[in-house]
């Protein structure tokens, strides 16, 4: 419960510090040795007010190591005259913090390792270990970061756009280490929809909760893929989902459609299906429609050509993704999807297996393999049995 608390509170602590006058990087230092002090002097003493707590004692530790440096002794008198912040800009500070952290300079990389640290208070070792990387890697990515948005101001809106895209970035990293990173995205962007009123926060916000109600049924008892046709509709959480619809139906009904919006509405069409055959594909052909205006995404394109296949047959999804470049990500999965469905198994098998080659991802390689090896076990049988009339005609002549 500590740690869910000193998480949340993170962000706003951290605003205090910079508002008040501290460094970015001499800031986030100081709050992490705030974070320290607490989780060692709380469970024997726990503070009445665990924000005010953390802002004292990290702004202690801050003027600290100001001291130690004469450049900064002017900056630490004047802030000593400012008065404490009011509760009415603690939104403020939270949502500068998000824009600074997903700052255009900083690699995409870079800007969710700060946004996990500064906003999300994460550690570096949790951070590392849920990216894979050892944790002086990260470390190095991290001080790099703070350096380089230390000089930033705030004298223009950040960039919401950029900020989203890092949060989806997150999220799209699912489950490593020791950290669920899709539900630590979901918590951020439920705070920046607190701190920022914009139809594309809580269009993500939506999309994020409806693919994550779906999580359970996405993988089998043995870890391997179940595609959104072939899950369990019984394993969706349905609150989740409902939640996740409302939340999107509002923000639409602000007529400023984004991107996350479109995306959102195609997975409420998905979550709102009993079953895969009552999919409503025309409609969701439309909203790829929408979307494809928005982005021009050539990924989007290739997504659009499978929606179009199902709305129409899988000839007019083949005509759909002949106007999509082969080297987009999973088209040749898409190819094999469509030449299967239009009676084709041994061309699907084929591109099954040299989509599987081309995979990136260990449980997407093992689950195209299988569709090629259950399709070439298909066509084996059927080949033998052709052979066999041709010799049984044979000999009757």
């Amino acid at each position: 419960m500590e740690e869910v608390l000193l998480r949340n509170l993170t962000p706003d602590v951290l605003g205090v510090l910079v508002r008040r006058g501290a460094d970015f990087a001499a800031a986030e230092d100081a709050v992490q040795d705030a974070l320290v002090e607490a989780i060692r002097v709380w469970p024997d003493d726990p503070p009445r007010d665990p924000k005010g707590w953390l802002v004292t004692v990290a702004w202690r530790k801050f003027l600290d190591a100001a001291k130690a440096d004469a450049a900064r002794r002017r900056r630490e008198e004047r802030a000593r005259e400012e008065p404490p912040p009011g509760p009415a800009a603690e939104a403020d500070d939270t949502l500068r913090l998000y824009f600074l952290c997903a700052h255009p300079s900083l690699t995409p990389s870079s800007a969710v390792a700060l946004t996990l640290r500064a906003v999300g208070g994460l550690t570096t070792r949790q951070i590392a270990r849920a990216y894979l990387v050892p944790e002086a890697t990260m470390a190095q990515r991290i001080s790099r970061a703070k350096r380089t948005v230390s000089g930033a101001r705030f004298d223009r809106p950040g960039d919401v756009a950029t900020v989203l895209r890092v949060l989806y970035l997150i999220f799209n990293e699912g489950y490593s280490g020791d950290v669920d990173l899709a539900a630590e995205a979901i918590r951020l962007t439920r705070r920046l929809a607190a701190a920022y009123d914009h139809p594309e926060v809580a269009g993500l916000l939506a999309l994020m909760l409806l693919h994550h109600a779906r999580r359970d049924a996405r993988t089998a008892p043995d870890g391997s893929l179940v595609p959104l046709a072939e899950q369990d509709r019984g394993k969706w959480d349905t609150k989740m989902i409902a939640e996740g619809v409302e939340i999107l139906q509002a923000a639409l009904a602000r007529d400023r459609l984004g991107e996350f919006q479109a995306q959102a509405a195609i997975a409420a069409l998905h979550a709102d299906a009993p079953a895969a055959e009552e999919t409503d594909w025309v409609q969701i052909v439309e909203w790829y429609d929408e979307l494809l205006a928005l982005t021009g995404s050539p990924v989007v394109r290739l997504n659009r050509a499978v929606a179009v296949g199902e709305a129409d047959g899988p000839r007019a999804g083949l005509a759909a993704l002949a106007e999509v470049d082969e080297s987009v990500p999973r088209h040749t999965a898409v190819a094999a999807h469509l030449h299967e469905r239009d009676g084709d198994p041994a061309k699907a098998a084929r591109l099954y297996a040299e989509a599987a080659d081309k995979a990136t991802n260990l449980a997407e390689r093992a689950h195209l393999t299988r569709q090629a090896a259950r399709l070439n076990a298909r066509i084996r049988p059927a080949r033998g049995n052709n052979a066999s009339a041709e010799g049984g005609r044979g000999s009757a002549g």
